[in-house]
């Protein structure tokens, strides 16, 4: 992954993720988030009774954004990202709760369930390299839904 997107996601911490029903209708829902930048991934904490959870259960394709924790109206940054979410039992998940908690480790006082994401593809703006400057970046490998 690009190391600029990278180092920039690492510094926030709030994702706003969309989903889709089974209607076709889009649902969005903001989480906390912890970064593993090696695989692509990020892992958030939500409750299986969420509604955005009922909807990836049938569909785990979803779509976001990050912007910076402190916005500067001046400097415009941020990501819009396209992913999946990966299925509890994928070997990823092995240290998702261990990263998420690390980050947050209040969060384990809070009951809910950790899920991954994984990104496949990132557009990033950063006026700091240029005005309305983009950055992409692709997954290679990519986990289809099933």
């Amino acid at each position: 992954m690009n190391d600029r997107i990278s180092k920039f996601i690492e510094k926030q911490t709030c994702a706003n993720v969309c989903c889709v029903d089974e209607k076709s209708n889009p649902y969005c829902f903001s989480c906390f988030y912890a970064f593993h930048s090696g695989k692509g991934l990020l892992y958030f904490k939500s409750s299986s009774s969420a509604h955005h959870s009922s909807i990836i259960a049938n569909n785990r394709l979803i779509a976001g954004t990050i912007l910076p924790d402190k916005l500067n109206t001046v400097l415009v940054k941020g990501i819009q990202f396209e992913g999946v979410v990966l299925p509890e039992e994928h070997p990823y998940g092995s240290d998702a709760s261990g990263q998420y908690h690390k980050k947050f480790p209040m969060a384990l006082m809070i009951p809910g369930e950790i899920w991954i994401i994984q990104i496949n593809s990132i557009k990033m703006t950063d006026s700091a390299i240029g005005f309305g400057k983009k950055i992409t970046w692709n997954r290679e490998e990519i986990v289809t839904q099933d």
